[in-house]
């Protein structure tokens, strides 16, 4: 039976495969951890680089303030919101870094997580919430879930009076969920409470409209699944929140003699002399997912990833954690694998198989990781049955 025409098929998927720089001999199925960047969005990283390099002052004191704006312009289109209320920033984690030590607490204030968050930003609440007497709350999240509006309830379900924050994944980093976010941020909007999304995995893999979205603050990484150079992320706020936010780093933006469109972009945008190209790439890695139809390699990737899910599970005869549905994960899923030694399996597969994928555990459960990009085929999968068909009686 043929592909439908609204998903890329196999044969022109790897007719792409080439235009990225990865090593052709591995069985990468971890793009979600450290995705990898096409050759022309690379190349046009690398011309910023060396444009740079030509004339520094002319590129760093005459040229980036324009470079950026036009860059954030485009960025703002593709996430669906307006240029002034995006900054670019290294990272995700760095995004909400800046939203968690701008906020004030009380003693005995909460921000509300899920108990499935990525370790970073666990850390980063919980550090905030100590050196002012607030409590971090992991609100549990039972897998498998079955419906959003089940999810909802359960996470609300931690909501109390002294909620002030609810932090709370887009797409989690261990378990590959697509959480119900908007709704979460309605009810919280409704509710008086601040919503800050990690939006690390959402850029790429997941249609954005953040205006339409409701939170408060949104941070994602541009290097992750929309494939820009490593270095690229950026931080929403809407406008009427922006003024929370404090400069993380105190530089030339502060108090600024040439105002730019908003203190939000002047405080957060220019902390210093780095490397730029990241940002001003993010433009090429947009057009580059628009020429290539991307909504099809997408529905392609979660085919890829489907079928890997379900030989896996096969294999174990576990229960998966959550409906085969693009409602519930996109083009990367976490699949259970039986009690065992997850750092051990992840080492073999590589050592034995150079097979790279993501090996932990959640909520005590071991698991097993599988990210497909546009570079990935059918001999990817294959490996990794392979090598868990004959790893996972020994680990």
């Amino acid at each position: 039976m043929s592909a439908p025409s609204s998903v890329a098929s196999p044969t022109e998927l790897a007719a792409l495969a080439d235009q990225y720089l990865l090593r052709r001999d591995i069985a990468f199925l971890n793009h979600g951890s450290f995705g990898a960047c096409p050759r022309p969005v690379f190349e046009a990283y690398q011309a910023r680089q060396r444009e740079l390099e030509s004339q520094p002052v002319e590129f760093l004191g005459r040229r980036l303030k324009g470079l950026l704006a036009e860059a954030r312009g485009a960025l703002a289109g593709f996430v669906g919101t307006d240029a002034e209320n995006v900054v670019f920033v290294p990272n995700a984690t760095t995004g909400v870094n800046a939203v968690a030590r701008s906020l004030r607490f009380q003693p005995g204030d909460e921000v509300l997580a899920t108990d499935l968050e990525y370790g970073a930003i666990d850390r980063t609440w919980r550090y905030y919430c100590e050196r002012q007497g607030a409590r971090y709350v992991n609100q549990p999240i039972p897998l498998p879930v079955e419906s959003a509006e089940a999810f909802v309830e359960q996470f609300w379900a931690g909501v109390t009076e002294y909620t002030r924050v609810i932090a709370i994944s887009h797409i989690t980093s261990g378990t590959a969920l697509i959480f119900p976010v908007a709704e979460v941020c309605r009810r919280a909007r409704a509710a008086g409470i601040l919503t800050v999304i990690d939006g690390a995995h959402a850029p790429g893999h997941v249609d954005l409209q953040l205006d339409e979205l409701g939170a408060d603050f949104y941070s994602g990484n541009c290097h992750k699944w929309l494939s820009a150079p490593k270095g690229a992320g950026f931080l929403f706020a809407r406008p009427e929140r922006q003024d929370l936010l404090e400069p993380f780093v105190i530089s030339w933006g502060y108090r600024s003699e040439r105002p730019g469109p908003s203190l939000f972009i002047d405080h957060l945008e220019w902390t210093g002399t780095n490397d730029p190209a990241a940002y001003l790439a993010v433009p090429a890695a947009i057009a580059f997912q628009r020429e290539h139809d991307w909504p099809r390699v997408r529905a392609a990737c979660h085919l890829l990833a489907r079928e890997a899910r379900e030989r896996i599970g096969a294999l174990t005869g576990l229960p998966q954690i959550a409906p085969d549905s693009p409602e519930w994960w996109g083009q990367m899923c976490a699949i259970p694998l039986p009690p065992g030694d997850a750092g051990q399996l992840k080492e073999r597969l590589w050592d034995e198989f150079q097979g790279e994928v993501p090996s932990g555990a959640s909520q005590g459960r071991r698991g097993v990781g599988v990210s497909v990009q546009r570079y990935n085929s059918q001999r990817d999968v294959d490996r990794l049955l392979d090598g868990l068909t004959q790893l996972l009686p020994q680990t």
